[in-house]
């Protein structure tokens, strides 16, 4: 009796990539693939995927619609955490990938896999965010990344797939490799390789160019509960409908563009387009919100974090012990984050131009010039007695009175002005 072929389970975009994966793991490891495809609000035709992965010689294609997982679970706490990796990228991808590895865990279980299977390349960060995230969750499953083993250049994959009959969007004439999600849109390889090029227009989807959107700006509101968006112009709705929402609003305005060099996990520098419209102007709402909110040192600390834990998701780390204490941080921190958000959209620019919260630290009484100031200015005296007393003493001892200079020191008192330099005027000349 034949002994039945060891199942895989593939993470299946149904692209380029994934779809020559299902015949080389065939080919090349004897094994029976089955296919993962999650929705995380990516846009696909969830049907027309499975049709596709069993067309490409998958034994079983699983679909799953994943999108209230992902916002719930992923997306919007990182938008808590404000984190956005080198200020630029709002890691879309990178929140996708642990929700994939985890949903890949739980089918494999489910069908008896031996090994699980994903389409990121040796020079990226998803192979590491794949690897890592499954060797945490089921350090038993082999792991299985074909296009990190074969060695076929990008047009020699394309030239795979026509010679075994396989039908993916992408020519030798339009060779991006794109990913999106909700919270965003990733495109590189192609003429985007060369830094000094302009991405051309065709690889945006998402967002109109700027000179080509509307000529009046569009006024929003946002409304947050504990730092998350629950009402887009004052009607609540889930988080995956807003995102949906937005996007296709501040996309319209030519919001969320980025064109990012940024530093991979791998040693390399890699450029890479984004369009995150929705997720740029939900991380400027958060944060203006934010500056009403939280007390100073709070916020500040919250920068640290916020860097922190933008690195840890890029790094692939989200199911280590420190994103956990970094989590519970932000979910404190986050209590009085509540409150309206009004933006103006135009022309690529996203501004804030109101917010307001029951929970705001800021004063009218406090901080106006006019009728009404309830300020003591005269406790600034005391304050500024106290507040400037280490400076003064250190310069008393050290800074005016040191008498030798050290050359490689540069020092940050100016010259005393000339005599000759000095303009005076007395009252009688006037």
């Amino acid at each position: 009796m034949k002994q039945a072929a060891e199942k895989v389970i593939l993470a299946y975009s149904g692209g380029l990539d994934t779809s020559v994966c299902v015949q080389w793991i065939r080919e090349n490891y004897g094994m029976e693939v089955i296919t993962l495809t999650a929705d995380l609000g990516q846009g696909i035709d969830l049907d027309e995927a499975r049709h596709r992965a069993l067309a490409v010689g998958a034994s079983k294609a699983i679909v799953v619609d994943a999108k209230k997982m992902f916002v719930e679970y992923f997306a919007f706490p990182a938008l808590q955490a404000g984190a956005i990796y080198e200020g630029e990228y709002v890691l879309a991808t990178a929140l996708g990938r642990p929700l994939i590895a985890k949903l890949l865990v739980d089918v494999a279980k489910e069908e008896g896999a031996t090994a699980v299977a994903h389409g990121s390349t040796g020079k990226g960060n998803d192979q590491v965010r794949f690897d890592v995230s499954v060797n945490t969750l089921a350090p038993d499953l082999r792991i299985i990344a074909p296009v990190r083993e074969w060695t076929m250049t990008r047009d020699q994959e394309i030239e795979y797939a026509q010679k075994h009959g396989i039908s993916v969007p992408v020519t030798k004439k339009s060779p991006y490799s794109i990913d999106q999600n909700l919270w965003g849109r990733s495109i590189e390889a192609g003429v985007l390789e060369d830094p000094w090029t302009e991405p051309p227009d065709d690889i945006y989807a998402w967002t109109t160019d700027p000179k080509n959107a509307p000529d009046e700006p569009q006024v929003i509101e946002i409304e947050f509960e504990e730092g998350i968006p629950v009402a887009l112009d004052r009607e609540r709705m889930d988080g995956a409908t807003l995102i949906s929402k937005l996007n296709t609003i501040a996309g319209r305005h030519g919001i969320g563009r980025v064109d990012h060099l940024e530093n991979r996990l791998v040693g390399i520098k890699s450029r890479e387009i984004y369009e995150a419209p929705a997720a740029t102007v939900l991380h400027k709402a958060h944060q203006m919100l934010e500056d009403m909110t939280l007390s100073k040192d709070a916020a500040r600390f919250k920068a640290l974090v916020s860097k922190e834990y933008a690195d840890l998701v890029y790094n692939g780390l989200w199911f280590c012990a420190l994103h956990q204490d970094l989590r519970a941080f932000v979910v404190s921190n986050q209590r009085y984050v509540t409150g309206t958000v009004r933006m103006k959209l135009f022309k690529g620019a996203c501004h804030v131009i109101g917010r307001k919260s029951p929970s705001s630290l800021y004063s009218f009484s406090l901080a106006t010039y006019d009728e009404g100031d309830q300020y003591d200015q005269e406790a600034a005296l005391g304050f500024i007695k106290i507040h400037g007393l280490s400076q003064k003493t250190q310069a008393q001892v050290q800074l005016l009175g040191q008498t030798t200079k050290l050359k490689e020191l540069p020092s940050v008192t100016p010259p005393k002005m000339r005599k000759d330099a000095l303009k005076v005027a007395t009252a009688e000349e006037q």
